[in-house]
């Protein structure tokens, strides 16, 4: 009994490193997204206040790197002619001309304002994917992929919470 005990422990604790491996034990409520880690941002404020600036679901986002559910964000549909604003900073993200339809659900842009965007190596699925985050305040605002149509061949996978719509 006491070794089967020890085997389900010993189990646990592998599987608690193996998790932490892969970044999934980086749950701490408030934690600075990963890609803002050791990296400082013009815009830089606690996590209260960036609480009372934000919705729940903007701060998760935003903040903690989460991502929305799929077809929720009512930017998906946007149409107009405008900018895509952080939702955190009000920066300037991405061009409604650079926005297409891709069929998965999240807002989706062959490019972005270059200059205001930064990004880093993400491993958070076990897998390295391109995350981005705004270049002003350090928002997380979604991943770029390399399947998106032409001119770029990419794909701005942003979740629409992290971003706000200024019409032209």
């Amino acid at each position: 009994m006491a070794t089967e005990r020890r085997h389900i422990l010993a189990g646990l604790a592998a599987g608690g490193v193996i998790m932490a491996g892969l970044g999934v034990s980086r749950i701490g409520i408030g934690a600075a997204p990963a890609s803002a880690k050791g990296k400082r941002f013009p815009i830089s404020r606690s996590d209260a206040e960036w609480k009372k600036r934000l919705t729940p679901m903007q701060y998760y986002v935003l903040r903690q790197e989460g991502t929305e559910r799929a077809f929720t964000s009512r930017l998906n549909k946007e149409k107009r002619s405008g900018t895509f604003l952080c939702a955190g900073c009000n920066h300037p993200v991405f061009r409604s001309a650079d926005k297409y339809d891709s069929g998965t659900g999240w807002p989706s842009f062959t490019r972005a304002v270059s200059a205001n965007i930064g990004t880093s190596t993400d491993y958070k699925i076990g897998v390295p994917r391109t995350e981005v985050h705004c270049s002003r305040c350090g928002g997380h605002l979604g991943h770029v992929f390399n399947d998106g149509p032409r001119p770029t061949g990419k794909r701005w996978c942003i979740n629409g919470a992290a971003l706000r719509f200024r019409p032209a």
